[in-house]
């Protein structure tokens, strides 16, 4: 995987920012990454479905299924799954209360390993809540994998839960030439 190649791509499509942010968890940012921009972006969105492929295929055997948060990581699960020709499913955050009332969406058996597929991890709350539900579900679940690690304890978090992060990009990576009066906080 060409992490650098990746790097160009997130910021060619303009989705790492620098400024003074809010993040979802509370917490402010002197940087941001808006995956919206990158998940829109065709470039950069098959550059990412690309590099998860590489990288699942040298960390995974090929009886792993992945799976996506809605609404955020689906279009990274989806473009994964096209690129490396592995089955996925879609973790809701909330049960939906009509139809079938899954929240887990796609085919998955007893057992079935999975790996989450995420965008960008800060706490790693919302990998840990889809773990959980994979794990409810009858999946076996011990990975996470996400574009950007903010380096901000996602990894501690999930560890806690006996899950291990694996990153495409860390903060560290991304901001290595980024604005002196910028800090990876």
């Amino acid at each position: 995987m060409d992490t650098q190649g990746l790097i160009d791509a997130l910021r060619a499509a303009d989705a790492v920012k620098f400024g003074e942010f809010e993040l979802s968890h509370g917490g402010t940012s002197s940087y941001y990454v808006d995956k919206y921009l990158f998940e829109t972006d065709p470039d950069c969105l098959e550059r990412i479905g690309e590099a998860f492929a590489d990288h699942l295929a040298r960390t995974t055997d090929g009886d792993t299924k992945l799976a996506g948060v809605a609404l955020g990581a689906v279009p990274l699960v989806a473009v994964t799954s096209v690129a490396s020709g592995t089955p996925y499913v879609i973790v809701r955050k909330q049960q939906k209360e009509y139809g079938t009332a899954n929240l887990v969406e796609g085919d998955l058996a007893e057992g079935e390993e999975v790996v989450v597929l995420e965008d960008i991890a800060t706490t790693g709350q919302s990998a840990i809540d889809a773990a959980e539900a994979l794990r409810e579900a009858g999946a076996v679940v011990d990975r996470v994998v996400v574009v950007v690690d903010r380096e901000e304890g996602a990894a501690e978090n999930l560890a806690e839960h006996d899950l291990q992060l694996e990153s495409l990009v860390t903060a560290s990576d991304l901001l290595d030439d980024a604005p002196e009066d910028i800090d990876a906080a």
